[in-house]
Order: structure tokens, then sequence, then C-alpha cells
């Protein structure tokens, strides 16, 4: 794994990590797979957050941590998925938005989780050099996660509100690559959200009686 921690290339005088670069494609396919519902969403972001713990083990214990739990919560979302893949009338699994106590349960479990978190980080300096911001990503991308594997529209607007945290703190963090690609990130969010609702829309509707299929 030592070579993957290699610089692959200088980009506007940001050192870009062969890890951070791979395993932040593999995350950006993640998400488009996502977007198309395809359980195969969940492997590969696996192998991004395996890449990424190589990338992060040993200088950024907390990072590392962080991608060990982004590790389990896919492989909870491909069992999610397996379960729930035949709700659909195409194959895939079915879309809807969450109910409000839904809703209320991860927005609290959002508030929470970060503050524990951030508190964490602060007691162990070693596990985050920017504690608040790192906790909210890593937090909120658990919960996006979670919503994702219930099929929840939700999480793209979760996913929204991580982007927004996430591309400043890479920079600043030297992981220019991950801050390009969450920029791209930004983009498929929103198309996937937008493709999401209307699917969400269409299995909500009633079908009349004798009426086509």
């Amino acid at each position: 794994m030592n070579s993957l921690n290699s610089e692959a290339f200088a980009l506007f005088g940001q050192h870009i990590l062969w890890s951070d670069m791979v395993g932040n494609l593999f995350g950006l396919a993640a998400l488009a797979l996502g977007w198309r519902r395809s359980i195969w969403t969940w492997p590969v972001q696996f192998l991004a957050g395996l890449i990424l713990f190589g990338a992060f083990f040993g200088h950024l214990t907390g990072s590392a941590g962080k991608q060990a739990i982004v590790m389990l919560v896919a492989l909870y979302g491909w069992w999610q998925w397996q379960r729930g893949k035949d709700q659909g009338a195409d194959g895939h699994i079915s879309v809807r938005f969450a109910t409000w106590r839904e809703r209320a349960a991860m927005a609290a479990a959002a508030a929470v989780g970060t503050v524990a978190v951030a508190l964490l980080f602060e007691a162990y300096p070693t596990l985050s050099w920017d504690p608040w911001p790192d906790a909210y990503i890593f937090v909120g991308t658990v919960v996006a996660m979670y919503a994702q594997a219930r099929g929840m529209v939700e999480f793209w607007f979760a996913w929204l509100l991580v982007d927004l945290v996430g591309v400043p703190l890479n920079f600043a963090n030297g992981y220019a690559f991950s801050g390009f690609v969450y920029v791209i990130y930004g983009a498929l969010v929103l198309w996937g959200m937008r493709d999401w609702w209307l699917r969400s829309r269409d299995g909500a509707r009633p079908v009349l009686e004798g009426a086509p299929a």
C-alpha cells in the first residue's frame, strides 16, 4: 500500500497521491451506480473505503477509522438492497421519501453523532487536525449511506450537505483530488436527486383499474 501513498502528479501546486486519486475515483463511480440504483454501488463503495483506509492508515488514524466504518455501512447497504431489490418493478430497489419520523431520527443522529465524534477528536488530537468539520463530514456520510441503503430520496440531500463542507476541508487537508471529486459529486448529487425524486413520485402514483401498466 506504500506505493499507493506516493505522488501521482501535481496540479495547481497540490500534490496528488495515487491512493487519494484511485480511492476517490471509485467513490465517484459508487455514487454514479447509486444514481442508477445498481447494487454494485456497494462493492465499489467498499473498495473505495479500503483504498482510502490504506491512504490514511498510519498518519491520519481518525480518517482511517472512518473508512473502516464506511466499509461496514457498505456491507449493510449491500445486504439491504439484496433484500429489497425485488420491490421495484424493474428489478432494482424502489425509492421513496422518508417519513417525518425517519427524517427526525436521522437529523437527531447526525447532530448527536457529530458532537460526539468531534469531542472524541478533540480529546485525541492525533485523530483529526480539524475535529468539527471532520466529524460533520464523517457522520453525514454515514447518515447519507444509511438513507441510500433504505432507498430514501433524502440520501441525496444528505450528500449535498456533506459536499458543502467536504470541498474546502479536503483542499485544506492537502487532498486536492478529493476536493475536485467532491465538486463532481455535487453535480451527480443534483442529477441523482432529480432522478430518485421522480421515481418516488411514479412509485407512489396509483394505477387505475383497467389502465395499462
